[in-house]
């Protein structure tokens, strides 16, 4: 596991520790769509909100979009037609948080939720603090080369190195040399790692 990894799963735990009632990671969106993302809210509210598309309609993801820092859901006053936060609260998120950061171009929002009480100032701080470290250690890593998605596509395909090379019309070696390669850019410590990575990243 990179190390890059095992920090957001470290930052992961930290959150689910913060967030009785579950929590919702969105981390590096681009154009509308998260490059990762999490949520540990009861299931019976996360199928409702992809049943309703409410994360086109969620005043806590507009939040997030237009501004960032952090604060309590209590405290954000913009339309709510859908009665999102409403129905949230019906399924035990009755008191919740959301931070937001990162540029518009990439930003990552994460939302917190609890049934018993508000969330402190010091809570507060400490979300968008450990937003801000998901943020960071989800950014996705350098492009990759051409050649280099080649290699991981037709490894990906269960082609074995020998064959993998000679659809490439290129030598063994040099095919695990691009493998190599992508391994070192994306920070992974195996083949394997580095396709799951690469897939997660969008990079193939």
């Amino acid at each position: 596991m990179s190390e890059k990894r095992r920090l957001m799963v470290r930052n992961l735990q930290e959150l689910e520790r913060m967030a009785p009632n579950g929590y919702s990671v969105g981390l590096n969106i681009r154009f509308a769509s998260p490059m990762y993302f999490k949520s540990t809210y009861p299931q019976a509210w996360q199928n409702t909100y992809a049943h309703n598309n409410y994360a086109l309609r969620d005043p806590l993801v507009f939040w997030g979009i237009s501004q960032t820092g952090a604060t309590r859901w209590s405290k954000i006053n913009l339309p709510d037609p859908f009665g999102v936060l409403k129905q949230a609260h019906d399924h035990g998120l009755t008191y919740g948080a959301v931070a937001s950061v990162g540029k518009i171009t990439s930003r990552s929002i994460v939302g917190i939720a609890r049934d018993d009480r508000e969330f402190t100032d010091g809570e507060i701080e400490e979300l968008e603090d450990l937003t801000r470290r998901l943020h960071d250690s989800a950014e996705p890593p350098e492009e990759l080369t051409p050649a280099m998605v080649e290699a991981l596509v037709l490894i990906g395909q269960g082609y074995r190195h020998a064959s993998a090379a000679r659809e490439l019309g290129i030598s063994e070696s040099a095919l695990k040399a691009r493998l190599s390669s992508a391994r070192e850019r994306l920070g992974a410590q195996t083949t394997a790692e580095a396709l799951r990575m690469a897939r997660e990243y969008r990079l193939i």
